[in-house]
């Protein structure tokens, strides 16, 4: 029973935090194949010039609103792997997303994978939205997760003089799910008290820059330094759905991206956290390859996704995109996006990744 229960947790000193940009980003203009002539040839507004890219190969480079992450790539502590998707790709934000977020190409789960993951784990607080809506990756059947708008207004707040009677109520003999929920409620208690005595403590180890996702990023980063047991943390920065004038939109969104990120490291180094967190980032879906008639591109299939942190094989996983090659105008997808999700269940979270996935998928080994 305790072997069980230990498996179940998995590693439970390591956190994840994933990354979603919202809108579906233009990989090939994040990650760059600069070497290749035809994506110069189908985006003659848009390519990003070759003396700007930031080189990380003799094909690829990264676009230049990206430079805070370079000292992770140096390091060996940054990833790409490149071409990910998933089977009959949908080009529709709503149902791509919820693909990506119940790791279901078929759409007939309804709960996240995240939220699979807490119902394995057994605690509805072991996984949390940072900011205001919970996306679907974090809908469980049994339980809900909770969206963490901001950590200092995380807490339980009872009208005045309610208090002894809400604590008559948790201590009431109750049995079946009364019992539960009266012990999920006391859970819950303890662990955002916790949170708030810890987050008190908090001094930031970083700058954050100003702006509403590096603050969400800071929040990340108080709730793993609060050890209030959060194995996986969820942050969303949107505006990706760059139909016209992409490179303004996107340049200063990857900016948004790389500065908040950078500094997020940052304050876990110098926490003394960074060994137990890793990064993981995707979007919905890439952007066609030729530019649109008003300086933007539409949504595409294949793209690319990225990971960071000490716990991370640095480097780019797999090939470069074949623009010579393509479907429907898009890049073909090569890794299925499952794959990625099951090396940071496995060999990061340390759970079984097949009961979480509903099967296993072969994937970048981009976990150290």
């Amino acid at each position: 029973m305790a072997r069980a229960a230990a498996q179940a947790q998995g590693n439970g000193t390591k956190t994840l935090v994933v990354i979603q940009l919202t809108g579906g980003n233009d990989g090939l203009n994040t990650l760059i194949p600069y070497s290749n002539g035809a994506y110069y040839a189908a985006r003659p507004t848009i390519a990003i010039p070759k003396k700007d890219v930031l080189t990380l190969t003799p094909d690829l480079g990264m676009h230049p609103a990206l430079k805070p992450l370079m000292p992770l790539w140096d390091a060996g502590r940054f990833a790409w792997m490149e071409n990910v998707g998933y089977p009959n790709p949908n080009r529709s934000h709503f149902a791509s997303m919820a693909i990506w977020h119940t790791a279901d190409p078929t759409q007939a789960q309804g709960d996240g994978w995240i939220g699979r993951l807490a119902e394995k784990i057994g605690d509805p607080f072991c996984a949390s939205n940072v900011g205001g809506t919970t996306p679907q990756a974090l809908r469980a059947s049994e339980f809900s997760l909770p969206s963490i708008d901001t950590v200092d207004g995380f807490q339980v707040k009872l009208p005045q003089g309610l208090e002894g009677a809400f604590e008559n109520m948790l201590n009431a003999p109750r049995r079946g799910e009364a019992e539960y929920l009266s012990r999920a409620t006391r859970q819950m208690l303890t662990n955002t008290a916790r949170v708030q005595e810890n987050a008190r403590k908090y001094k930031a180890g970083a700058t954050y820059p100003e702006g509403r996702f590096a603050t969400q990023l800071r929040d990340a980063a108080r709730l793993i330094a609060a050890g209030v047991g959060q194995r996986v943390l969820y942050v969303s920065l949107g505006g990706f759905d760059t139909h016209a004038g992409q490179r303004a939109d996107q340049d200063e969104l990857l900016g948004t991206l790389a500065g908040g990120l950078a500094a997020f490291q940052a304050d876990l180094e110098r926490q003394g956290l960074a060994d137990g967190v890793i990064v993981m980032g995707f979007s919905e879906f890439g952007r066609r390859v030729a530019e649109n008639d008003s300086a933007g591109t539409d949504h595409g299939k294949g793209s690319v996704m990225f990971a960071l942190g000490k716990g991370v094989r640095g480097g780019i996983h797999g090939d470069s995109p074949d623009l010579e090659n393509l479907s429907d105008g898009d890049i073909r997808y090569k890794q299925d996006f499952r794959g990625v999700y099951e090396g940071a269940l496995t060999k990061w979270l340390g759970l079984d990744a097949r009961t979480i996935l509903g099967g296993s998928f072969t994937g970048p080994q981009w976990v150290a």
